[in-house]
C-alpha cells in the first residue's frame, strides 16, 4: 500500500545507558576503528563510520589502490592539513571519552577526507556541504526500550554520508520508575558534548517517540544552565511527541516489557500501567505543592506539554504515520500547529500505514530522502546563536512555514 504525504490543513501541507556502577578507565588506542569498552554494565564505542568495502577482483583492487595512491600524492596542502586536523580531533575525542564512566553511548567518526573520496569513487548518493574543521554531528536519542542494534540502523544513514553520530537511549527504569535520574543523565550527555568539543560543531538532534523526546527535555534543561550553547541547527521528530494517555501508556508497556520478558500478559501490563499512572500523579502533585513554597526548576514530565512552548527557533521535521497506534497522528499535527504558531520553521512527512517508529523499516528510501534533505537545508542556513535559527521579515518579526519535506502540496510514494 503506497504511503501518502497527507498533511492537509488550512495552514499548510505538510536516548549509551543511564547512571550505572563506576567502571575502570581503559585506554583507547588513538586510531580509526578503535573500540572502547567499560565495565560489565558500561559500553562506549569509538568506531570508524566508513562504508563497507566492496569485494572486487585482485587486478581491479590493485588498480584502484594505484589510483588512490596517485590521488594522495596529488592532494593539495590544504587537504593534508584538513586530514591532520581531523586526526587531532579524533585524539581529543578519545581522550575525552575516557572521562565519562557512567554513560553507555556510541560515537562514530567518518574517515579523513571521506567526502572527497566518496565523490571520487561515487560511493555516496548524498554529500553534505560543511566546513571540514567542524563536521556536523547527529545526536540520536532512542525510544523507550530501544536496543542499540536498532538505533544503529538509523545512525548508519548519516555515517555513510560522512557525519559524526552520537547514539544514546535512556534505560526504561529511568523513563518510567526513576524519572528523577533523568536530570543527571541530561547533564552528563551535555558534559560529554563539551568535553569532546562538540559545542563547536553544528548539531542535528534526531529523537524517537516520547522516550527520546523526554530525554531531549532534560538535555535542553541542562543547556539552559550553561552560557555556551550547543549549535543545534535542527531537530527531527520520529513518531513524536504525543500526549499522555492511559491507552497509549498501556500499549507502550506491552511493547517494551513484552520484548524484555518474552511474554507480558495483558493483566500484568494493565497493573504496570495503573501503577505508573498513580505514581506519576502523586509525583507531579507533590512537585506542584512544593513549588508553592520553594523556588525550583519545573519538573520535566510531559514532552508534549513542555516542548510545545520551548523557546528555540531552529527548524523541526516531523516524520509520523497514521498507522501509529501508540502516538496518534492527531497529537503530532496538533503539536506541529502550535510550533508553527510560535514562529518555528516546520516540515512534515506523514505516511499512511507504517507502525510506531517503523517508518524507516517500511519506506527506507523515502525516509532517507526526508531526513537528508532536511539536514542539508539546516546546514545551508547561517547559524545566529542563541535559541537557534530565525527567519526574519522586513518588520523584524520571525516567520515560519509548514511544508511537506517531499515537495508540493501532496505526493505519493510509488
Amino acid at each position: 500500500m503506497a504511503a501518502q504525504n497527507s498533511f492537509n490543513h488550512s495552514y499548510g501541507v505538510p536516548a549509551v545507558a543511564a547512571v550505572t556502577a563506576a567502571s575502570t578507565n581503559p585506554t583507547i588506542p588513538p586510531m580509526e576503528g578503535a573500540k572502547q569498552k567499560g565495565g560489565a554494565s558500561t559500553i562506549r564505542r569509538l568506531d570508524s563510520a566508513a562504508p563497507n568495502k566492496r569485494i572486487m577482483p585482485a587486478n581491479q583492487y590493485n588498480s584502484q589502490n594505484q589510483q588512490q595512491s596517485q590521488r594522495k600524492e596529488n592532494a593539495s596542502p590544504k587537504r593534508s592539513q584538513v586530514a591532520q586536523r581531523q586526526q587531532q580531533q579524533q585524539q581529543q575525542y578519545s581522550d575525552a571519552i575516557q572521562n565519562e564512566d557512567n554513560l553507555e553511548y556510541f560515537i562514530k567518526f567518518p574517515t579523513p577526507n571521506y567526502r572527497s573520496d566518496a565523490m571520487d569513487t561515487g560511493d555516496s548518493d548524498f554529500v553534505f556541504v560543511y566546513n571540514d574543521s567542524n563536521v556536523p554531528i547527529v545526536m540520536l536519542l532512542g525510544w523507550a526500550g530501544c536496543q542499540d542494534r536498532y538505533l544503529m540502523k538509523y545512525s548508519k544513514i548519516y555515517e555513510d554520508r560522512g557525519l559524526i553520530t552520537v547514539r544514546y537511549t535512556a534505560p526504561v527504569d529511568t523513563l518510567f520508575w526513576k524519572r528523577t535520574a533523568m536530570i543527571p543523565i541530561g547533564e552528563k550527555i551535555l558534559k560529554l558534548m563539551y568535553d569532546m568539543n562538540f559545542d563547536s560543531h553544528p548539531v542535528i538532534v534526531h529523537i524517537f517517540s516520547n522516550g527520546g523526546a523526554y530525554l531531549y527535555q532534560h538535555i535542553s534543561l541542562a543547556m539552559r544552565k550553561h552560557k555556551t550553547p550547543i549549535q543545534i541547527r535542527g531537530m527531527i521528530f520520529d513518531s513524536a511527541p504525543g500526549e499522555r494517555r492511559i491507552l497509549g501508556l498501556y500499549r507502550a508497556v506491552t511493547a517494551i516489557y513484552g520484548k524484555e520478558r518474552k511474554k507480558c500478559h495483558s493483566v500484568t501490563a494493565l497493573i504496570i500501567t495503573l501503577t505508573l499512572s498513580i505514581m506519576w500523579f502523586v509525583e507531579e502533585t507533590f512537585a506542584a505543592f512544593k513549588s508553592l513554597f520553594f523556588k525550583s526548576e519545573p519538573v520535566q514530565t510531559n514532552p508534549f506539554s513542555d516542548l510545545k512552548n520551548e523557546a528555540t527557533q531552529f527548524p523541526q521535521l516531523f516524520v509520523y504515520s497514521k498507522g501509529d497506534v501508540v502516538i496518534p497522528y492527531q497529537d503530532i499535527e496538533k503539536f506541529i500547529k502550535i510550533r508553527q504558531e510560535r514562529g518555528v520553521d516546520v516540515s512534515a512527512a506523514c505516511f499512511e500505514d507504517a507502525e510506531h517508529v517503523k517508518i524507516f523499516t517500511k519506506y527506507p528510501s523515502q525516509y532517507i530522502h526526508c531526513v537528508c534533505s532536511f539536514i542539508n537545508n539546516c546546514l545551508s542556513r547561517p547559524y545566529k546563536g542563541g535559541n537557534g535559527l530565525e527567519t526574519v521579515t522586513d518588520s523584524g518579526s520571525p516567520t515560519s512555514s509548514i511544508r511537506s519535506i517531499l515537495g508540493a502540496n501532496s505526493s505519493k510514494y510509488d
